[in-house]
């Protein structure tokens, strides 16, 4: 279950908003959350598979497809209504943080602190 005063971890972020557009299978979830992240997100296949696994037990995702693909086994992933809501109410969080910031007037000080205008 998520906790909603605590943030999210960027690559649980980032795996759910891969999935927010379309059920995708672990590489292209990968491929995804790196690009939706402009590279910051790296995530390695223990990383992934332990994320889903968890996100899956607080049903945030489902698996919508097994296939065996060319002798594999292929799960393909995709987002419940709990991890929609999860994802945008960090997404919500995050622009509140960073409104707060944005919209604060700053000057700098002479020592190199920055004070309030």
């Amino acid at each position: 279950m998520t906790r909603p005063s605590a943030s999210m971890r960027e690559p649980t972020y980032f795996i759910l908003a891969a999935l927010q557009d379309e059920p995708l299978h672990g590489y292209a979830i990968v491929k995804r959350a790196q690009e939706l992240s402009d590279g910051r997100v790296r995530l390695t296949t223990g990383t992934l598979y332990a994320a889903l696994d968890r996100l899956t037990g607080e049903e945030m995702v489902r698996v919508a497809e097994e296939a065996v693909v060319n002798g594999r086994a292929r799960r393909t992933y995709e987002l419940t209504q709990r991890g929609l809501s999860a994802l945008t109410a960090e997404a919500e969080r995050m622009a509140a943080a960073a409104s707060v910031v944005r919209n604060h007037s700053v000057r700098p000080a002479a020592a190199g602190r920055v004070v309030p205008a």
